[in-house]
């Protein structure tokens, strides 16, 4: 199992699935990533918080613990 935490810089990857409860799980949804939506990792700050990365053609910034919700392949 990959995180998106784990995916370097200027890689693109796919959502297999999400982890997580209730309103976190929402909220990750509500940002437009969801089961097989593409996402292209633009930066990582420097101590991996948050992550930058486009997804459905707008720019996004996750922490890190959301970031390991998301399972990609």
């Amino acid at each position: 199992m990959r995180t998106l935490k784990e995916v370097k810089i200027g890689e693109t990857v796919t959502v297999k699935k999400l982890h997580g409860e209730g309103a976190v799980k929402r909220r990750i949804m509500d940002m437009g990533i969801t089961k097989g939506a593409e996402i292209y990792v633009r930066k990582v700050a420097p101590l991996g918080d948050p992550v930058e990365v486009t997804v459905r053609g707008y720019e996004l910034s996750l922490r890190k613990a959301d970031a390991q919700m998301i399972e990609v392949e």
